[in-house]
């Protein structure tokens, strides 16, 4: 069996080791001491006396590692620097972290984001926790990459910024220059910033909550509530229909029925199959506790009512997804799946993002 800890890594990073932004909301004074205070392959071996942040337990899968951006700790490095720094935006006000914070889930705590310049992004931050493992991003599954998404969102609203200027701008950082130099052979590029930055993306892990404790043996792990829940999540509520596996999610798109078709179409814009219209991405429930408002567009507030939503069978229109249906969950026994849906808690500090024990 691999070291079930191996994710435990403490590493010794440099004073400056802070800053980039590509999603945008609006907690830019925390972002901002943060910036200034510092095909696939098999993931590589780590050594016995530095195992590598993106190695799992052996219960996990290990993370998809594309050929072309292959992982190296110096690479996961530079781009811890970049997510947490806020002169990548168009503002110089937001970084990755801005969206992504650890009191919220890894999400923002807003309906909506809000992207530099202050200007509303029409959908929700959603969650970082094992993002490396999805294999489309976004909620409507536009983007086919990590790279590609670090460096579409920076380019879009959500960062409004221009890249090659903050590259030019960058590149006259003495640690950047060096960091880009060690990393990728040369100067530091808006490819190469994208592909440093989904290299530290894979190493954002949730693989240590409660019930992953349990499956490994820990009969401690869950209380009598978060035990007969589970039961319910997996029977008769149904939850792990679209909420399964180790992510807690299909990676598929579904329509529940919230929002409204006509100004949001969700996956049908990508796929251009009429099936699709109102279809988003099964959101992770990792950590779910902390990231309301739910769903899509954040008009769910609580916890209670997004249950109330899923397990009586989504709101009715055209193109509702079949797999939701009324289960007649009673309240007691819905608040034996929230205790269950507590026990999907992960730990995070975010002083040490994916660094620290998971």
């Amino acid at each position: 069996m691999r070291r079930a800890l191996a994710f435990r890594l403490a590493l010794a990073f440099p004073s400056c080791l802070l800053a980039l932004a590509f999603l945008a909301c609006g907690r830019s004074e925390q972002a901002n001491e943060e910036g200034a205070a510092a095909g696939r392959a098999a993931s590589p071996a780590p050594s016995a006396a530095a195992p590598a942040p993106w190695e799992v337990p052996a219960d996990f899968e290990p993370v998809p590692i594309p050929a072309d951006n292959p992982m190296t700790l110096a690479k996961v490095q530079l781009g811890r620097k970049l997510y947490f720094d806020p002169r990548l935006s168009g503002d110089g006000k937001l970084a990755c972290y801005t969206c992504h914070v650890c009191e919220h889930g890894l999400t923002d705590g807003r309906p909506t984001a809000v992207g530099a310049f202050g200007k509303t992004i029409t959908r929700s931050a959603p969650t970082m926790w094992n993002v490396g493992y999805h294999d489309s991003l976004y909620w409507d599954g536009r983007s086919p990459t990590l790279e590609k998404q670090a460096v579409a969102a920076w380019k879009g609203a959500n960062m409004g910024a221009k890249p090659d200027s903050v590259v030019t701008a960058l590149q006259n950082d003495p640690d950047y220059a060096r960091a880009f130099q060690e990393v990728f052979g040369g100067p530091m590029s808006v490819d190469h910033a994208g592909m440093a930055l989904a290299a530290y993306m894979r190493t954002i892990l949730c693989v240590d909550t409660p019930q992953d404790r349990a499956l490994r043996g820990d009969a401690t792990a869950l209380d009598a509530a978060a035990r007969r829940g589970k039961e319910l999540f997996y029977g008769k509520a149904r939850c792990g229909a679209c909420h399964l596996g180790n992510l807690f999610t299909d990676l598929k798109y579904h329509n529940v029925g919230i929002g409204k078709p006509d100004a949001d179409p969700g996956r049908f814009k990508v796929s251009q199959n009429p099936r699709d219209t109102g279809a988003f991405k099964t959101p992770t429930l990792r950590d779910v506790t902390r990231s309301a408002p739910y769903f899509h567009d954040g008009s769910v507030a609580t916890l209670e009512e997004a249950v109330d939503i899923m397990a009586g069978g989504g709101i009715a229109n055209p193109h509702l997804d079949p797999l939701l249906q009324d289960n007649k969950v009673t309240a007691a026994e819905k608040s034996d799946l929230i205790a269950f849906l507590h026990a999907l808690t992960c730990p995070c500090d975010s002083q040490a993002l994916s660094l620290a024990p998971r």
